[in-house]
């Protein structure tokens, strides 16, 4: 068995090939051009192995190897860095480094989401990008008429009036793509099951259910809700020594998942009097931030369990009967409660 660490970057890679015995049997800095990759691996035979690091360009590298029939694993780039650090940091030290971890099945191993959803997580997370150029824009709108003190933008003049005009015209083209982009997502997504499942969950409506269902992929990667929740970043990380312990936010995780049930949570306080009268209960011994944090992975908790067993809500929260129940309208399809 041949191990291969492949350093990738953008135009070029450096590849490292150890055998069963640790032992450097090939390299090469190569382009990243199809062909190269070819010859380079028959040049081994087929019993071949990869990883490389999860950087943003992946995508071509796997399917091209996933079409030799070459297995290729995809290290998480943070705990690789922290498991193998050094003080020479080269293309070819790198790639050699991941050759042996791979050989000593030391290679923190990363999610790689399934083809099918690559392409619309992708889109989803551009959206999120123009959201928040979208939102940039209109805070610069409302601070150019903070200056001034105005009301309106029919108050202002010359300049000022030109530049608000010019802030509009991109406002508008933004959201008009934002809105652009999220139709080519419907036909994909509006049919699936367990989006119509999620649906119905309080505080979700189809953007966060988008997102939770193409960021989490397959639910069966978390052995039980506590792995869920940390992915979520929905516990705080834990700072424990010499009898001194300490808790913070925790950065390990999925951002989105964190934004989508939390976005979730303050829509599930605004519509739901039981869940409303929840957070007023926790409110008296916690502050808002984590108020808002339990209730969103209450809210996790109920997406868990029905993405794992395939069930519908219940309408319930924590045990209770909730008095408010989404209409069944667009673009929930189906009444599941029934």
């Amino acid at each position: 068995m041949y191990y291969t660490g492949i350093d990738l970057h953008k135009f070029s890679s450096y590849l490292t090939t150890v055998d069963s015995s640790g032992n450097v049997v090939k390299q090469a800095d190569i382009k990243n051009v199809d062909h190269n990759f070819v010859q380079y691996f028959s040049d081994l035979g087929n019993e071949n192995i990869t990883n490389v690091e999860s950087t943003m360009t992946w995508y071509w590298l796997n399917d091209l190897l996933t079409s030799l029939n070459i297995p290729m694993v995809l290290a998480h780039a943070k705990f690789v860095k922290a498991i193998a650090y050094a003080k020479v940091k080269t293309d070819k030290v790198d790639s050699h480094t991941l050759a042996q971890l791979l050989r000593m099945d030391y290679i923190p191993v990363a999610h790689k989401i399934s083809n099918d959803k690559r392409l619309l997580r992708d889109a989803l997370r551009a959206r999120l990008k123009i959201v928040q150029r979208h939102t940039s824009v209109t805070n610069s709108m409302q601070l150019l008429l903070a200056k001034y003190n105005f009301d309106s933008p029919t108050q202002l003049t010359g300049i000022p009036k030109f530049q608000y005009e010019q802030l509009t015209e991109v406002e508008v083209l933004l959201n008009e793509q934002m809105l652009d982009l999220e139709k080519q997502l419907y036909p994909f997504l509006i049919p699936n099951d367990d989006i119509q499942r999620l649906l119905w969950i309080p505080g979700i409506g189809k953007m966060n259910a988008f997102t939770i269902l193409l960021e989490v992929d397959d639910i069966n990667r978390f052995p039980d809700v506590r792995n869920f929740f940390s992915y979520c970043r929905l516990v705080p990380s834990a700072r424990n020594s010499g009898g001194k312990s300490k808790q913070r936010s925790s950065k390990d995780g999925n951002k989105y998942l964190k934004v989508a049930f939390s976005d979730a949570a303050v829509h599930a306080v605004q519509y739901y009097p039981v869940i409303r009268k929840y957070q007023n209960s926790l409110l008296r011994k916690k502050n808002k931030q984590i108020a808002k944090t339990i209730i969103a992975k209450e809210i996790a908790e109920i997406v868990y369990h029905l993405l794992k067993d395939k069930t519908n809500f219940n309408n319930k929260f924590k045990g209770q009967e909730l008095e408010h129940k989404k209409s069944l309208q667009w673009p929930r399809v189906a009444n599941p409660c029934t």
